[in-house]
């Protein structure tokens, strides 16, 4: 375990950030395993991030709840779809080839930094419907906006097999659908998609303890955990002095580059 200890440090900067955005930092750290890691299987890549997302969305949530920024019944509904959809992804991920699994992710990571650059701010046909929010926060800013749940629940559920399929979480998929189609505002989405996150998390961490795919990766998972637990605490706090648009798009210039590297690394 003392060997693994550089991993404290690198836990501590993906919590910041993967809180940052919403994201709970499985979009970085699982990119970051596989080629640190090139002989590893995909399914143990997988749960040990998926693992890590889920400390790491725990205590950003617990950081977004007394900034009063979780719209905690839109979770809930986010949840219903993230859950079946999270726990199938875990038992597929065993089936895919390693290279087929590193191509995929870029695929995803490139189509994730798109929606993000296409008007991040705009109020589409999609982010209108029967089911109307309204959040104010600590600092008493009112937030509202509406949204179809049929839809939601329905785009949830595959972002849900997808990010427990990859082991990054949903936060990456996730927040940028909340904001371009469903017209949630930046920093309502970083943080209701960080409740979800964790509901999701959890259940596709199970479902990877449950097939075994978990056990070579606790060492790792527990080191990492330390740091993303801080970390996280960290981003939250960042938050509130970062502008929306200026996460948004940082987030996706990131997500280019990871992809970009895995792409030509494999």
């Amino acid at each position: 375990m003392i060997g693994l200890l550089w991993l404290v440090p690198v836990g501590l900067v993906l919590g910041a950030l993967g809180t940052l955005v919403g994201a709970g930092g499985g979009f970085l750290l699982a990119p970051m395993l596989l080629l640190l890691y090139p002989r590893e299987e995909p399914r143990v890549i997988a749960s040990i991030s998926l693992a890590v997302v889920f400390l790491n969305a725990l205590s950003g949530t617990a950081a977004y709840a007394r900034m009063r920024r979780v719209d905690y019944r839109s979770g809930l509904l986010l949840s219903i779809g993230t859950i079946p959809g999270a726990v199938l992804g875990a038992w597929t991920t065993a089936l895919l080839p390693r290279r087929t699994f590193d191509l995929i992710f870029a695929v995803v990571l490139i189509a994730a930094a798109a929606l993000l650059l296409w008007r991040p701010h705009a109020r589409t046909a999609l982010g209108h419907g029967a089911f109307h929010r309204t959040v104010t926060d600590a600092d008493g800013t009112v937030h509202t906006y509406a949204y179809n749940p049929w839809l939601a629940v329905g785009l949830s559920l595959v972002v849900g097999y997808v990010s427990s399929l990859l082991g990054i979480g949903g936060g990456i998929i996730h927040v940028p659908v909340l904001t371009a189609v469903f017209g949630f505002p930046v920093h309502i989405a970083t943080a209701t998609s960080h409740f979800a996150l964790a509901i999701m998390a959890g259940a596709g961490t199970a479902t990877h303890v449950a097939t075994g795919a978990f056990h070579s990766g606790v060492r790792r998972t527990l080191a990492l955990g330390v740091g993303v637990l801080v970390g996280a605490q960290i981003g939250a706090r960042w938050s509130s002095r970062v502008h929306g648009n200026w996460i948004l798009r940082g987030l996706a210039v990131a997500l280019l580059i990871v992809a970009v590297r895995l792409i030509f690394g494999g």
